[in-house]
């Protein structure tokens, strides 16, 4: 949701997690990137942030982040990038509300960068478009640029290349177990298979897929298994992305609330519905 006042220079918004319904591995490059094939869902939880625009050229995050500060910070180097490649003079005032689990696999950090890259291409007046964000957005992480192509996709190469995906509209459980998974550890251990045979688009069904760094997150995080083992109950269940966050897709609203007030109290589970788009869409248009 994108909400604004009468100022132009304001403007809220949803950054909105993603699910990998499937994550394969399927290669390495010279450079030591992963080449990948996932789907990637939006869903309508998020976090929120909030755009004040400056004349001064000055960016700053006026909401304080445990553990990240404001110049490691994916939402600020996102700001600065587009300002310094467009030349903008303006700058920003960034209010950062997180509500999604740091290292859970959701996409939190990325979809906040690539929101700051659409948000402030509107206020600013910047005028690129959706392809070029997307390429500013992959220099600050390989997750970017889907949020900023904005709806389902099956993507391909490190995760930049997309075919817009018809999926049914869904209801999920999500659960974060607790733990905060590095995604530069699983991609580096040494149990992680990269040789899955590629798959074509036509071919993706969730039955018939699986997640390549599922097995080794489990092994290295053993509350990424219970998690799982524990969802597996009701409906089937998968890690997503370099976890630690589990889901299950479930049949409507009420099963979804069921299985979250069911969840034991050690972990945070929340009911979510798929997003047809990404509620910026439109402004990259």
């Amino acid at each position: 949701m994108v909400t604004s006042t009468l100022n132009p220079a304001l403007l809220g918004c949803l950054a909105p997690a993603k699910l990998n319904l499937f994550l394969h591995v399927i290669g390495r490059r010279p450079d030591g990137y992963h080449l990948l094939q996932t789907a990637f869902r939006l869903i309508d939880c998020g976090d929120r942030l909030d755009f004040h625009v400056r004349t001064d050229g000055s960016i700053h995050r006026t909401t304080a982040l445990a553990g990240v500060p404001e110049e490691q910070d994916l939402v600020v180097r996102a700001a600065r990038r587009l300002q310094q490649y467009t030349g903008c003079g303006l700058g920003a005032d960034i209010a950062v509300h997180k509500h999604l689990p740091m290292g859970g696999g959701l996409g939190g950090g990325s979809s906040d960068a690539a929101t700051t890259l659409m948000a402030l291409n509107h206020l600013w007046r910047t005028g690129l478009d959706r392809h070029t964000l997307q390429t500013l957005g992959l220099e600050l992480g390989a997750d970017v640029p889907f949020f900023i192509y904005g709806r389902d996709a099956f993507a391909e190469g490190v995760g930049e290349r997309f075919q817009p995906l018809a999926l049914p509209p869904a209801w999920y459980v999500v659960i974060a177990p607790g733990v905060s998974v590095p995604t530069a550890e699983i991609f580096s251990s040494k149990d992680l298979t990269r040789d899955t045979v590629p798959i074509k688009i036509a071919d993706f069904t969730t039955s018939t897929t699986r997640n390549d760094l599922q097995a080794t997150a489990c092994k290295l995080y053993p509350e990424v298994s219970e998690t799982i083992n524990w969802l597996a109950q009701f409906a089937s269940a998968r890690m997503t992305g370099s976890g630690a966050c589990v889901f299950a897709e479930v049949k409507d609203e009420l099963t979804a609330q069921d299985i979250v007030d069911r969840c034991p109290a050690r972990w945070t589970a929340w009911k979510a519905r798929s997003l047809a788009e990404h509620p910026m869409h439109r402004l990259s248009e």
